[in-house]
């Protein structure tokens, strides 16, 4: 049979008998430690019966290495220079890569084509993203920030509101060409596009509507507003969008909003959010000022657009 292999000794007396070796001198190895100079003899004495034999020749003021404590100094030492290299990696890996959790629509319709600018001003952080519409235990899991749609309670997180959770009917410009549209009502002559989504009867509400019955609309649900926004572009009908979502294809004129009616929920928004525990990371923090920064400069850039839209 083979033989199993050895116990390892308690690795904080080993970690004692390295530095100690390396120092050759049990007071320094006591300072580098933070431990008493008998606590690390003793340390030492435990590693020493161990092994069956004295690691140290202790002298009045120093202490020098036996010839089995020779023998085992360099193996120790290439061990913890190992593990001092693999922790390094692993920890300039931790502060260069920032994990991102996100939902679809915020990915692709804000994050994304914008994301260059946080990359040119932060260099040395590279940035992971995953999409994912389930909800992410963050402190549980590797990702470092996340985006959420919610009401900015989330136990053990901090929340910075982003924008609120807006929603307008939009369509092609092309689907209502040459034919004018005089009340929310007239909506309901074209296709629909995921009637089914409860934010519907939000937004005719709104518009002085609330009792609308979209059942007789074939339930052509997308899922998600990136895809709906899409297929209204694509004039397959009027789609609900956070306008937030779709600025520029308003700008653009890729969407149009026939009626100026906007429902919200108001009691939930979109939120950047990490663990408390970790708020004082050094990419997280740059992230959260960037995010917020660019949130701003949208606020500002519509408030310009409103002011000349009504000329004031």
């Amino acid at each position: 049979m083979p033989k199993s292999p050895s116990k390892l000794p308690p690795m904080s007396a080993v970690r004692v008998f390295e530095a100690a070796a390396r120092h050759q001198s049990f007071t320094r190895a006591a300072e580098e430690l933070g431990m008493t100079q008998a606590a690390v003899s003793y340390q030492i004495k435990m590693l020493e019966d161990r092994v069956g034999a004295p690691l140290f020749v202790r002298m009045p003021r120093q202490v020098m290495l036996t010839a089995r404590g020779q023998q085992l100094a360099p193996a120790v030492t290439e061990a913890f220079e190992a593990l001092r290299a693999a922790f390094a990696g692993v920890e300039e890996m931790v502060q260069s890569v920032l994990s991102i959790t996100t939902l679809s629509t915020f990915a692709s319709n804000w994050l994304i084509p914008r994301l260059g600018r946080f990359q040119q001003l932060f260099p040395n952080i590279a940035v992971q993203l995953s999409v994912a519409q389930q909800l992410l235990e963050l402190g549980q899991s590797e990702f470092d920030v996340g985006i959420r749609s919610g009401n900015g309670d989330w136990p053990g997180l901090e929340a910075h509101f982003i924008f609120p959770n807006h929603f307008t009917a939009v369509c092609s410009p092309d689907l209502i060409r040459d034919i004018e549209l005089k009340d929310p009502s007239d909506i309901l002559k074209f296709p629909i596009i995921s009637p089914s989504d409860l934010w519907w009867k939000d937004w005719f509400a709104a518009a002085g509507m609330p009792n609308v019955d979209l059942s007789r609309y074939p339930d052509n649900s997308l899922g998600i507003q990136q895809f709906e926004g899409m297929a209204a572009m694509a004039g397959q009908g009027f789609a609900l969008i956070n306008p937030f979502f779709f600025r520029a294809d308003l700008a653009a004129g890729r969407l149009v909003k026939p009626f100026d009616v906007m429902g919200t929920t108001s009691s939930r928004g979109y939120w950047l959010v990490y663990p408390k525990n970790r708020r004082r990371s050094a990419k997280i923090e740059a992230f959260r000022d960037w995010v917020l920064s660019e949130v701003a400069g949208d606020a500002e850039r519509g408030s310009s657009e409103a002011s000349l839209r009504t000329g004031t």
